[in-house]
């Protein structure tokens, strides 16, 4: 008796795993949302610029190489080091920066060997102005706190506490500073950089949004789930862990829409772990649950460009190693820019709980040439520990399928720092070429199968959505 009820446990268990969740998509009329072509961008940590190092790393092929497959998108050069660099005009350049630029200048780059005539009055006309503005910087001491990052927390690594209404004007004297000059009057300008939104900087943020939010081109925070110090790879797992995300959107979009409303929002910097990462996990095929649901949520929610901490150097986030190696997060965001678009389509699930399962819809890229026009990406995350298949709707199931499933390589599981695309371990050929993307046909009717603790994307060709065309 039993076990006959053991053996109707399991058999229930194993019904409950196989069981087929159903999605329903909203292909017809104008998009949820649409993000900026530069949805996906990147951070540099201005640790790096006390490297001696730091101008022949970003000299790198190999770097420029990886670089270059995630454009187009924006490069953010920040972090609390900014706020203590000094920049010294008379200060000699370093034997490994001088190694780096010297080809630079004597290589025949345009087919001359001088510089052209044009060139050199363009910037002997400009020095003056450029000296004047370094003069200014110099002497207005009392605005250097214009280019701080996480204002919120400047009292606690400088002793000085500036009110969200101070920032806001020094922001307002910074733009029409700005407008003086040919050279940037053109200039953009993003701000605040706060913190986590919790109490105190969601006071900071509304007062400076009210002072100065309207010389602000979109309105910038920050955003990291948990302590790196303490994390676990079960908080990598968490469904509540990532839903704290939503919490936080809404807050910031809340104090946006109260105060400059129809101004974009911006994640200027975010990724799983704060305090450089979570060593061991945040620079694992794990970290990418985070990653992945961040990318998606914040699309669907109004985030307009989410920046990535970090591209190379700082703490165990990056997305390529110090040895120029492409970690995990690196080959996902590589497929989130080759097959997701920036217009968000509306895509619900039955059948599965969607805080273990979750689901992402947009329009296919439409610069891939492999897809056109009215194609569509589904990107699901499986944080169920058993296989789950998902059926398209009936209106989508005829279509062909490119499945693009990440998995961890080796044994480490979902540990490793190496990820296999389709069965295929991601390497780069050379230090100046990628791998192909290879996709995988599924016929069409057939259900999709995402194992255990997995993510992937699928592109359904011919889906002919109103929406994306």
């Amino acid at each position: 008796m039993l076990l006959g009820r053991l053996l109707l446990l399991l058999a229930g268990q194993a019904a409950a795993g196989s069981a087929v969740a159903v999605l329903s998509a909203e292909l017809r009329g104008e998009p949820a949302r649409e993000v900026s072509p530069a949805f996906l961008s990147l951070t540099i940590d201005a640790n790096l610029a006390a490297d001696p190092r730091f101008i022949p790393i970003l000299g790198s092929p190999k770097l420029r190489t990886l670089a270059r497959g995630l454009s187009p998108g924006f490069l953010r050069f920040g972090g609390t080091r900014t706020d203590f660099l000094i920049f010294d005009p008379e200060k000699d350049s370093t034997l490994d920066e001088r190694d780096f630029w010297e080809p630079q200048v004597n290589q025949d780059i345009c087919g001359v060997r001088s510089i052209p005539t044009a060139v050199e009055e363009l910037l002997l006309s400009q020095w003056p102005i450029q000296e004047k503005l370094l003069l200014k910087e110099q002497y207005w001491k009392k605005y250097k706190n214009t280019t701080i990052t996480k204002p919120n927390s400047f009292r606690k690594k400088s002793g000085i506490y500036i009110d969200g209404s101070q920032l806001g004007q020094d922001f307002i004297h910074l733009y029409h500073l700005l407008r003086i000059y040919s050279s940037y009057k053109n200039s953009k300008l993003y701000g605040p950089d706060v913190g986590q939104p919790r109490k105190n900087t969601q006071k900071l943020l509304k007062s400076f949004l009210k002072s100065g939010g309207k010389v602000i081109d979109s309105v910038t925070w920050h955003h990291y789930y948990i302590n790196g110090r303490i994390a676990t790879r079960e908080d990598f797992l968490s469904p509540e862990v990532l839903d704290t995300f939503i919490t936080a959107v809404k807050d910031v979009l809340q104090i946006v829409d109260g105060t400059v409303p129809g101004k974009k929002v911006w994640l200027g910097e975010t990724s799983s772990a704060y305090g450089g990462g979570a060593p061991r996990l945040s620079n694992t095929y794990v970290a990418g649950f985070m990653w992945l649901d961040k990318l998606g949520l914040s699309a669907r929610m109004g985030i307009d460009v989410v920046m990535r901490q970090v591209f190379y150097g700082a703490g165990t986030y990056h997305l390529v190693d110090a040895n120029f190696e492409p970690l995990p997060d690196y080959w996902l965001s590589l497929l989130y820019k080759k097959l997701v678009g920036t217009k968000v389509l509306k895509v619900d699930l039955k059948g599965a709980d969607p805080k273990k399962l979750r689901v992402y819809l947009h329009c296919t890229n439409n610069h891939n040439p492999m897809y056109k026009e009215g194609d569509v990406t589904l990107f699901l995350l499986n944080l169920y520990n058993v296989t789950k298949h998902v059926q398209l709707p009936h209106n989508l199931s005829s279509k062909h399928i490119d499945e693009y499933l990440l998995l961890p390589h080796g044994d480490q599981h979902i540990l490793s720092r190496s990820v296999q695309l389709n069965g295929h371990v991601l390497r780069m050929v050379d230090n100046k070429t990628l791998p192909a993307l290879t996709k995988k046909p599924i016929p069409p009717g057939s259900a999709l199968g995402l194992p255990a603790f997995s993510y992937g994307f699928y592109v359904i060709k011919n889906a002919k959505a109103i929406a994306c065309i």
